[in-house]
């Protein structure tokens, strides 16, 4: 176990460090009116000039990604250049991520009790009211497009149940509607997944043997079948829930949520470049971390798998 984490640990660095790198040199493909804000216009050719070298873009790109790494091992990311001139980046998002990890945390759990019931009741009544309810709901979730059902809700619910329609940190009401669109896609991935591993265990011999010796089908379901269909959803629960964690990028922006996902929307459009630079990366970050914990996570679950060992990846 612990030559897999570090193995798996020295693949995530390398696959974060390639990561880092493809996205600096994106941004580094981004229109250069990005690094003036608006007084690109106002400037003449000789004064961008200057301010683009005093920067260091106008140095080799080895050399620019060589004082990029310098800086990002010493926690500076860089000074915004439109959203609040000079002011620190780090300074800009600390404030920004209590907000999405509070709506991250409570959709997670929302999504986690909700998807899991819901898979566990249509893996047992299948073809029955449930499993078409719940193939119902996963249909429409991945095929509508969610700013359409997230519209929908934010317009008709506020009014049905006379919600507040933007979020306000003194009004707990206005918490729940960004609560529950967060949670729409969570609930639908759980309930299938969790559906399908579920089918695919009641299918073996092992459960076939169960219920030839008397075991009762409950006592089948919660005892054994749960827990084997649970493990493969473990892989993904930790990059599942790291994602939610750094908060929807639309429904900050729907519910002026003052959290990293609309700061992301509102730097893009006022091409701070520096200020996407430093999010994307977060962003990447969060995404590797979930799954080197996933990988983890599933070992920890099924004592059975030994990836440490010859024969045993997966």
């Amino acid at each position: 176990m612990l030559k897999y984490s570090i193995k798996r640990l020295l693949q995530s660095l390398l696959t974060l460090f390639i990561v880092i790198t493809i996205v600096f040199l994106l941004m580094r493909l981004m229109p250069e009116e990005g690094y003036f804000g608006d007084s690109f216009e106002k400037l003449d050719e000789q004064q961008k000039e200057a301010i683009l070298t005093g920067m260091g873009l106008r140095d080799p790109i080895h050399i620019q990604l060589k004082n990029f790494y310098q800086d990002l091992f010493k926690g500076n990311l860089g000074q915004s250049l439109t959203f609040r001139p000079k002011v620190p980046v780090l300074e800009i998002i600390k404030p920004k991520i209590p907000y999405s990890l509070y709506f991250g945390l409570a959709s997670i759990c929302v999504s986690l009790i909700i998807g899991i019931t819901l898979g566990i009741a249509m893996a047992r009544n299948k073809s029955g009211f449930w499993d078409k309810f719940g193939t119902g709901y996963i249909v429409f979730i991945r095929a509508v497009p969610a700013a359409v059902y997230y519209l929908f809700l934010q317009l008709y619910l506020t009014k049905a149940f006379k919600l507040p329609m933007l979020f306000n940190i003194n009004k707990p009401k206005s918490w729940i509607l960004p609560i529950i669109s967060m949670s729409l896609g969570g609930i639908a991935s759980y309930a299938m997944w969790m559906r399908r591993y579920m089918v695919d265990e009641t299918n073996k011999d092992y459960v076939k043997l169960a219920k030839a010796k008397g075991l009762r089908s409950r006592d089948i379901m919660v005892k054994h079948v749960f827990r084997n269909a649970f493990v493969p959803m473990a892989q993904y629960l930790p990059s599942a829930i790291l994602f939610t964690i750094s908060g929807s990028i639309y429904i900050e922006s729907l519910y002026s949520i003052p959290g990293m996902g609309g700061l992301l929307v509102e730097a893009i459009g006022r091409q701070d470049n520096v200020l996407v630079q430093a999010l994307v990366i977060i962003y990447a970050s969060i995404g590797i971390i979930g799954l080197f914990l996933g990988d983890l996570l599933m070992v920890a679950f099924d004592p059975r798998i030994r990836l440490d060992r010859k024969g045993g990846a997966r």
